[in-house]
């Protein structure tokens, strides 16, 4: 019986589903194989193709944010410009900022400026305070004439 032992039984018939019912293994079949290889290559090749793109535009929304958000801010400060524009044109806001800065006294009206509650008009150091820094001019004036010493 050399030739019944060649033929398969019945129950290790192959039913489709490319399982060895011996062994418990599936057998792999090549074209499924080669189809996912080829399949996983075209999805990376759409990936990276899609990949700078993406980011392209990612980043141009990004850009697009960052100019809304200057575009707000200058359009506050033109509003800002536009109040002070609106108040520099005020002929009575001028007046006071005369007053206020220049020390501007329109003709026939007595203007007075209180300098210094001590009446001397020297520089005076606070009380139990450091004394006062003078002038940059003099400051200046006095690292001038000391270059110009001789060592």
């Amino acid at each position: 019986m050399a030739r019944g032992e060649d033929r398969a039984d019945p129950g290790d018939r192959d039913d489709g589903h490319g399982e060895d019912h011996a062994g418990g293994r599936r057998r792999g079949n090549p074209a499924l194989t080669s189809r996912a290889a080829i399949l996983a290559v075209v999805v990376c090749a759409i990936a990276l193709s899609l990949a700078y793109p993406v980011r392209e535009y990612i980043a141009q929304r990004q850009e697009i944010a960052d100019l809304r958000q200057e575009e707000a801010k200058a359009r506050r400060q033109v509003e800002i410009l536009a109040q002070r524009k609106q108040q520099l044109g005020d002929k009575s806001y001028i007046e006071r900022e005369a007053t206020r800065r220049l020390h501007y006294c329109r003709p026939g009206v007595k203007c007075y400026i209180v300098l210094d509650g001590s009446g001397d008009g020297r520089r005076q150091a606070h009380k139990g305070g450091p004394t006062s820094r003078p002038p940059w001019y003099e400051t200046l004036w006095r690292s001038v004439e000391a270059a110009d010493r001789p060592r």
